[in-house]
């Protein structure tokens, strides 16, 4: 399954720790990934969101609907 007309927050920041940009879904709970850039983390948090749905799904977890822009982000 792909989420591509999935529309959830991502939340895109450098992790000097990481030495990564790292994408976190605070809508989806430990939805995160990482790349070397922007670009790339953007791309592997994509992968990982259908991987985070597909394993709900299969679990049957309930999936919670994109809101869009949160108030605390």
């Amino acid at each position: 399954m792909t989420t591509s007309n999935t529309r959830y927050e991502i939340i895109l920041y450098w992790s000097e720790a990481d030495q990564a940009v790292i994408a976190e879904v605070p809508e989806l709970p430990g939805c995160a990934a990482d790349g070397r850039d922007y670009e790339e983390a953007l791309t592997n948090v994509q992968t990982v969101i259908d991987e985070w749905i597909e394993t709900a799904r299969e679990l049957g977890r309930e999936i919670p609907k994109p809101k869009g822009r949160l108030l605390f982000a």
